[in-house]
């Protein structure tokens, strides 16, 4: 049989077995005892977790303790990852895995992979803020991983949520010097490119991790660039401290589109983002980039571009807002299109992707005070004035404002 053979039928017997057990172990008073071809660990997983995680739930959590930026800028864990990022990178592109480290609770801190295999990650929240504990997400290789302190693999239905039947997750623990558990590394990637070298490789590359957690003498690990501020929407500016940053609107437009892609940007990719179809050669790219990273105090990556200083970001604050629900922060933060002036096509795909995000959430939003707030921003938006109108009482002074704003709009 061949090996990918081999693989569908041992996806299909688990697929029958978590088909037939799961309903029983979520009734019945005394569980059955694990039984081939289920592994002990799995079937205790699946006890622990059965009653309070729901199989068919289609996505993970998002964490409950605020914003993962700031604590992967301040995890420990943030330098000697992004020490290894290319490495990290590479080998996940190459072999169409998605990376992935989380903190101790099993939050997801950071990521990168192919954007094909990152677009399917995101769908179940395999992405920054996703909780993947046993209690958050049942059964898979994170959570078992944290629980037992050991390098552990989940195979398609040995997950517990039937979302995840479809992948194939390999993580190590990293540890401390003085041994505790800090967080995993884990390599994921679907269930047909489950490979027996994916488990030595996640080990190997949290201990390379955990070698870079030992400080050499005289090096102070905690040290770091201060936070640098990015206001991109409606205008664009840069300051580290009170301090503006002297960067040309390219550099602006390179500092957003990384800021906007933490995973980072091969160097083809982000030419192709600044330039398009323009004849411009790769040194040109290269100095681009250059400046900006005297500018961050080395804060960007070499061999695949992300940054490694710490970058707040308006538009990805309005983001985050979007995806907690928050429409309110969102059209706060929201102050106009994405570097208005720039005609890089990357800056105009993200543009065009805040401006639909932003607009569709104040259009399902049932507060007029949001409708009317984004409507300064999009005058000639008539759907956004009719909504606005719909929304405000009858006798509410704010309808002149909405009807004003529709008048204007359909005059032109």
């Amino acid at each position: 049989m061949s090996e990918h053979g081999a693989l569908r039928q041992r996806r299909t017997v688990l697929e029958h077995e978590w088909a037939r057990r799961v309903p029983q172990l979520k009734t019945a008073a005394r569980h059955p005892a694990a039984t081939a071809p289920l592994r002990r660990e799995v079937t205790e997983s699946w006890r622990r977790c059965v009653g309070t995680v729901d199989p068919g739930r289609d996505s993970a959590p998002v964490s409950e303790d605020g914003e993962v930026h700031p604590r992967w800028y301040d995890s420990p864990l943030h330098r000697p990852v992004t020490d290894l990022a290319d490495e990290l990178h590479s080998i996940a592109e190459d072999a169409g895995f998605v990376a992935a480290v989380t903190d101790e609770s099993g939050t997801i801190l950071w990521t990168c992979g192919g954007r094909v295999m990152r677009r399917r990650a995101e769908q179940v929240n395999f992405a920054p803020g996703g909780r993947w504990d046993e209690r958050a997400m049942g059964t898979n290789a994170l959570s078992l991983a944290l629980r037992s302190g050991r390098p552990s693999t989940v195979f398609s239905a040995e997950h517990l949520v039937a979302a995840l039947h479809g992948w194939v997750c390999y993580c190590a623990p990293i540890r401390t010097p003085d041994g505790r558990v800090l967080g995993v590394l884990d390599l994921s990637t679907t269930w047909d490119r489950s490979h027996p070298l994916a488990l030595p490789t996640v080990r190997s590359l949290a201990s390379a991790i955990e070698a870079r957690l030992r400080p050499g003498p005289g090096v102070d690990r905690a040290a770091g660039p201060g936070t640098v501020r990015l206001n991109c929407l409606g205008a664009a500016q840069a300051s580290s401290g009170d301090l503006p940053l002297p960067l040309r609107p390219r550099q602006l437009e390179i500092l957003a589109l990384l800021a906007l892609e933490p995973g980072g940007l091969a160097p083809e990719r982000l030419r192709a983002a600044l330039y398009g179809d323009r004849a411009v050669t790769a040194s040109t790219v290269k100095a681009e980039v250059s400046h900006l990273r005297r500018a961050l105090n080395g804060g960007v990556a070499v061999r695949r571009y992300a940054l490694t200083a710490p970058v707040a970001c308006d538009a990805v604050e309005v983001l985050r807002a979007l995806e907690r629900g928050d429409t309110a922060t969102a059209l706060q933060l929201y102050r106009g299109p994405l570097l208005p002036l720039s005609e890089a096509p990357g800056v105009v795909e993200w543009r065009e992707h805040l401006e639909v995000v932003v607009r569709e959430a104040v259009l399902a939003s049932g507060q007029p005070e949001q409708v009317l707030r984004y409507g300064e921003h999009a005058p000639y938006d008539a759907e956004i004035h009719r909504h606005a109108l719909r929304l405000l009482a009858p006798d509410d002074a704010r309808r002149a404002i909405a009807a004003g704003r529709l008048s204007a709009a359909l005059r032109i």
